[in-house]
């Protein structure tokens, strides 16, 4: 097998770096920045025990026990993707939902070669979640998580690319994956590989750049257009795969063009009609790219920016119980923190977070300044009826949550 033209690393981290080197590359997250974000796979062995994250046992919970419906799994078999109606059901007295998860058909379908394909654990498995939420804090880009399930010598899904990076974890069994170049390279969000169909088939049919074996512990680093296939070997092969919706340039030109456009809507001049007789405009066209240019220089993308990082993603969750206790019990030794994954944003007097706005006065300003680091503090540093108002608003947390 070879690993030719692909970094492998074997993990050895400082004490007290961040999950990228800890327990996914074991390079420094300045390494990890310079030399493969975004530029090539990058193969880690033995990176870690992942068995806090996530194991067969708790396929088994979640599948079982936790009444989950669609789209929180897909069922996949020789390249294709079975309807919802294949492995769904209500679930009895009480919870009559017609698209529960059932079990005994998705055991079915299992034992005929399909693979389980668990999504976005990062809101159904509490360690998952937990770690993504880390690992997305520390790139400064969403993660979503997803686990595949492949029984023994099958394939889900045949060569194709994701429009987001991701690290895949070996959890259990062993996974063999094909790797090939890119036929467009860096796709955005709505040019998925379905577009290149003909040319990733072709690719795919050529010398792999990568052809190796993930055992548990094994993680795997692909930027997106990387093609890529995986075939379960002699046993079950469970895997994770952290997929990174990575903010682009692109991303940005069109926050930048939103807020041009928007500031255009208040300009007389843009809004009058096109005169009569225009059969081709060029002039009113150069006229045009005059005022647009001139209102892109004047643009600030980055409420919109912000704003739109807000939406991809939620807060940590929130026990209502637990924070109703904190407000009934609120004194001045009352420990509090801001509530973590926020995207919280001081502009002015207003602050900004994925559950809302809140204006301040100009009095409360330095409390709310200081507990956007994220250390835990008492409500009597602070004031106490700014915590309150904040804990009630699920801006903050009690310190122990």
């Amino acid at each position: 097998m070879s690993t030719s033209r692909t970094t492998l690393q074997d993990v050895g981290a400082a004490p007290g770096a961040g999950v990228l080197e800890t327990r996914l590359t074991g390079l420094s997250a300045d390494e990890f920045a310079r030399d493969v974000w975004a530029r090539k796979p990058l193969l880690t062995r033995r990176a870690s025990d992942f068995s806090d994250l996530f194991s067969a046992e708790a396929v088994d919970e979640l599948i079982s026990r936790r009444g989950l419906r669609t789209p929180f799994l897909r069922v996949a078999k020789d390249g294709s993707t079975l309807p919802d109606s294949a492995f769904t059901s209500s679930a009895g007295v009480g919870a009559t939902i017609a698209d529960q998860l059932d079990d005994t058909a998705l055991w079915r379908a299992f034992a005929d070669g399909a693979t389980l394909v668990l999504q976005a654990l990062q809101r159904t498995w509490g360690p998952v979640g937990e770690f993504g939420a880390r690992l997305s804090a520390q790139l400064g880009h969403p993660v979503q998580a997803n686990a595949y399930v492949t029984p023994p010598q099958s394939r889900g899904f045949d060569a194709h690319y994701d429009v987001h990076d991701v690290f895949v974890l070996q959890i259990g069994g062993t996974k063999r994956w094909l790797v090939h170049q890119p036929v467009h390279p860096d796709p955005l969000r709505d040019q998925p590989w379905t577009d290149h169909r003909s040319a990733v088939a072709e690719a795919a049919r050529g010398t792999a750049h990568l052809d190796t074996v993930l055992e548990p512990g094994d993680v795997l680093y692909l930027p997106r257009g990387w093609l890529h296939a995986a075939e379960a070997r002699g046993g079950v092969s469970v895997h994770l795969t952290l997929g990174i919706h990575t903010w682009t340039r692109y991303a940005l030109a069109e926050q930048l063009v939103q807020e041009a456009l928007a500031a255009l809507r208040d300009d007389p001049w843009m809004r009058t009609t096109l005169p009569l007789g225009v059969e081709g405009p060029t002039g009113e066209i150069d006229m045009i790219r005059e005022h647009l240019l001139a209102a892109v220089t004047k643009a600030d993308p980055a409420p919109l920016f912000h704003r739109a990082r807000r939406g991809q993603g939620r807060p940590a969750p929130l026990g209502p119980l637990a924070q109703h206790a904190a407000v009934d019990g609120l004194g001045p030794d009352t420990p509090v923190r801001l509530r973590a994954a926020l995207e919280a944003r001081l502009e002015g007097a207003r602050l900004t977070t994925r559950v809302g706005w809140l204006d301040f006065s100009e009095a409360d300003l330095p409390s709310v300044s200081r507990l956007l680091d994220g250390e835990a503090r008492t409500a009597g540093e602070l004031g106490v009826a700014l915590v309150g108002r904040l804990l009630r608003a699920g801006v903050l947390v009690p310190a122990g949550e």
